[in-house]
């Protein structure tokens, strides 16, 4: 580790098991190190990617200021290869080519497969990206060169069985996720991967005991416990008991003292978003989150965020604010992102985000046959602007009722059985299919 004293690279491989643990001490961790030694190569490439993986834009502009102020003052000529690539990749994400950056750290792990910090950021980056087949290939590429008795070989586990169960191996991805929280009791993101698999086969009960028997390992002291809360309250919502999902969303996903991050206000719109779809009643709950997204003035950066700010303000009856935001991503592409498809927000805005956005609009304005207009060409290709299986549900849910309200029912009777044939047990499907017999 080139400019890296033994005091720094002892604080270095701290911050990445708390990376890996997502727990909240990274940050003070990945600052230790540039404390104990300023120019360290690696130290301040660790500093960029945690700029970055919130998808944060303000984070992203301060983590820009430093890369640059350290690429100027080190010379990149006495690096090694592996520092080199780690430079770039983040200097392509920096600059706005997540697709690029991810395919720099994919190169890099074939020669370096225990390089857990490519592996890690690299398998985040496929999930911003919705690459599932690479969420799987990744990991799974390089596990064969860790000793499992590493102690991070369970945590790689864990990221394995995430990519699993996003490229459709949803029994699989159990077994392994199940294994990685067997041997590391708070790794919360193979919790995650084990609660999406049930998810994924609509075993909702059987998410609610594995999450009730884990609360002590996942539910506080980490950056995941809010979307592991998330998926509570999902499955609180699939066995129709509104009132605990209000309770979870109240107690653990936005409340007063939210901190306000993309990735936790977007869990709450994607929630709120549902009950919004089954008519549920949620109080003053819409026009607080409205104005968290407000807040926060986002500019063009990441067309999912995007999605569910628009969410939040359909779900508010801001329609006017919704608007805006979708003038002002309209605007961007106009004046950014003609000729720059480098910039991976482009394609997943003008191809993904803005239809999206439209149709919730439409859906709020009831033009139920506008909003199927704009999904249908895309419901196929929403995993390009990121998220999960779990997590895009929730716009094809709108397309779905969309088709049953405005009356277009053969399609929503097609939606239907594609719907109940890969998870015949899931409430939500049933009880549209049942509606649409009633129409």
């Amino acid at each position: 580790m080139t400019y890296t004293d033994a005091d720094a690279a002892r604080h270095y491989e701290q911050a990445l098991d708390s990376l890996l643990h997502f727990r909240e001490d990274v940050v003070t961790e990945a600052a230790a190190v540039l404390q104990a030694s300023p120019r360290s190569v690696m130290g301040n490439v660790f500093r960029t990617y945690l700029g970055l993986l919130g998808t944060e834009e303000k984070d992203a502009a301060e983590a820009a200021t430093a890369f640059e102020a350290h690429c100027r003052h080190v010379p990149s000529a006495g690096l090694t290869v592996r520092e080199r690539m780690h430079i770039e990749a983040a200097s392509c994400w920096l600059g706005g080519d997540m697709h690029r950056a991810g395919s720099i750290l994919a190169e890099l792990v074939v020669a370096h497969p225990r390089d857990a910090l490519a592996l890690a950021v690299g398998h985040q980056i496929d999930f911003f990206t919705g690459n599932a087949a690479l969420l799987r290939d990744r990991i799974g590429g390089a596990l064969s060169a860790w000793d499992t008795d590493d102690p991070h070989y369970g945590l790689l586990q864990g990221m394995y069985a995430f990519g699993l169960e996003e490229a459709g191996h949803h029994s699989l991805a159990e077994s392994v996720g199940l294994e990685a929280v067997e041997r590391n009791a708070r790794d919360v993101w193979g919790i995650h991967a084990v609660v999406h698999a049930y998810e994924m086969q609509g075993r909702h009960e059987d998410g609610i005991r594995y999450l009730d028997a884990r609360t002590d390992d996942w539910s506080t002291g980490n950056y995941l416990n809010v979307h592991n809360w998330w998926h509570y309250a999902l499955y609180q919502l699939a066995t129709d008991r509104t009132d605990k999902v209000l309770a979870v969303y109240d107690a653990s996903v936005h409340h007063a003292g939210s901190a306000g991050a993309a990735m936790e206000l977007l869990d709450a719109a994607s929630l709120l978003w549902r009950l919004y779809l089954a008519d549920k009643d949620t109080g003053l709950r819409w026009p607080a989150l409205a104005d968290a997204w407000a807040q926060r003035d986002d500019g063009a950066y990441y067309a999912f965020n995007d999605v569910h700010a628009v969410m939040a303000y359909v779900g508010a009856d801001r329609i006017s604010d919704a608007e805006r935001l979708i003038a002002d991503r309209e605007m961007w592409l106009r004046e950014v992102g003609t000729g720059r498809p480098e910039l991976s927000n482009v394609a997943m805005t003008e191809q993904i985000g803005l239809p999206v956005c439209r149709a919730l609009v439409a859906y709020g304005r009831r033009r139920y046959a506008d909003a199927v207009d704009l999904l249908l060409p895309v419901r196929h290709r929403l995993h390009g602007f990121g998220g999960s299986h779990a997590q895009r549900d929730a716009v094809q849910r709108t397309l779905v009722e969309s088709a049953l309200r405005g009356g277009r029912h053969d399609l929503a009777r097609t939606l239907l059985s594609e719907r109940l044939n890969l998870r015949p047990e899931c409430p939500y499907g049933r009880d549209a299919r049942a509606r649409l017999q009633s129409a």
